[in-house]
């Protein structure tokens, strides 16, 4: 199989992508791929650039067959080839001297913009209510997970999110600091049986011009 499209039109990966809860459990992708599709996601836009996303991806089937429970008993858990855990840092501005610095390296900023922007961040954020932050995160790993997903499918894979499971029992099993928190998991292998289709409501329901 081959895992790369040199021709992909954005349209045709975005109609083309379902989501897939049926898994050819055999089909298991190298964890190179996986790293590369979380790689080229990471170019998904952020917060004040402050990436607030996290990822813990399980291949293990000792430990998908656990998750399955914590993941109120979805098949897919424990057919896919991994499941991709996206999680949210509630402090994300602890890092900011780290991105802010590779700005600078990188030729994006000055170092004037970067001590301004440093400055900001940590006046703001730290003060935000977690409840605020936690939002940000949440709302940032919402931007990435899509990316992700597209990524994937551009590369022959299948993928499907699942908001379903206990976040508490989940932070508890994989003993996630304070900090991080759960977010989605996303199913990623191989289909073995086609996606539903599903409708979309038309533009005049959902979209208003002024």
């Amino acid at each position: 199989m081959s895992t790369t499209k040199t021709q992909s039109n954005l349209y045709t990966i975005m109609e083309e992508r379902k989501s897939v809860r049926v898994y050819d459990p055999a089909f298991k992708i190298p964890q190179v791929e996986l790293e590369a599709i979380i790689q080229e996601a990471t170019s998904a836009p952020s917060s004040s650039n402050l990436q607030p996303w996290r990822f813990l991806v399980i291949q293990d089937e000792a430990v998908k067959t656990e998750l399955r429970a914590i993941a109120n008993n979805q098949e897919q858990v424990e057919t896919s080839s991994a499941i991709i855990a996206v999680l949210g840092n509630a402090e994300m501005y602890q890092q900011v001297e780290q991105i802010y610095t590779q700005n600078v390296a990188e030729g994006h900023m000055g170092e004037a913009q970067k001590d301004l922007m440093i400055t900001n961040t940590l006046r703001t954020y730290p003060a935000a209510p977690l409840e605020v932050r936690k939002n940000i995160a949440t709302f940032d790993a919402g931007l990435i997970s899509m990316q992700l997903m597209l990524i994937a499918k551009e590369k022959g894979y299948d993928t499907v999110t699942m908001g379903g499971f206990d976040k508490e029992k989940f932070a508890q099993r994989f003993e996630l600091p304070e900090h991080i928190f759960p977010v989605v998991l996303i199913a990623i292998g191989k289909a073995a049986a086609p996606a539903y289709g599903s409708s979309r409501l038309p533009l005049k329901d959902i979209a208003r011009f002024i």
